[in-house]
């Protein structure tokens, strides 16, 4: 509403006619930042990344990773290897931990990542969901396919009341 160039009662051809008067050069990116715009930041193939992966009900984030809800991980712990990215000393801590994850701390998964195995889907998990986010790039640039993050992580996970092991209550 303030701005002279795109008050309220201006019209489109006025803007283009203020904005070609300039003589401003033709900016560098902007034939990158039009049609991304366009797009409102959805990916080029947006039906690719829509249609997701079918080993489970994932949910693509506004981050650009696949989360999974606890609930599934629990009814099918045995289909899917759960990898904790938390440190030794969280893993073994009073939050407890998921039984049958693989603890492998963040820091350590890109070097580690030769341990998992590809034939089957990763769920990562840390405390509350952001290191296990960056676990999935780092798993997906070591060339896993099938790979989520588990929403919210240990906290949500505990909050829904699901079975951990070693937590002190």
């Amino acid at each position: 509403m303030h701005n002279p160039r795109l008050g309220v009662d201006i019209v489109a051809d006025e803007v283009a006619g203020y904005m070609n008067n300039l003589g401003l050069a033709h900016p560098k990116q902007i034939d990158v930042a039009v049609p991304g715009n366009m797009r409102c930041g959805r990916p080029e193939d947006e039906d690719a990344v829509l249609a997701g992966p079918d080993w489970a009900p994932l949910t693509f984030t506004f981050a650009g990773f696949w989360e999974i809800q606890p609930h599934w991980v629990e009814e099918h712990r045995c289909r899917v290897q759960i990898v904790d990215v938390r440190e030794p000393d969280e893993y073994g801590g009073a939050l407890g931990r998921i039984a049958g994850s693989l603890p492998i701390p963040l820091g350590k998964l890109a070097r580690r990542a030769g341990e998992l195995s590809k034939d089957r889907p990763i769920v990562t998990v840390c405390r509350a969901g952001a290191r296990s986010a960056q676990a999935v790039a780092i798993l997906k640039t070591a060339g896993f396919q099938d790979v989520a993050n588990l929403a919210g992580g240990l906290l949500r996970w505990r909050a829904q009341h699901l079975p951990v092991e070693g937590a002190v209550d």
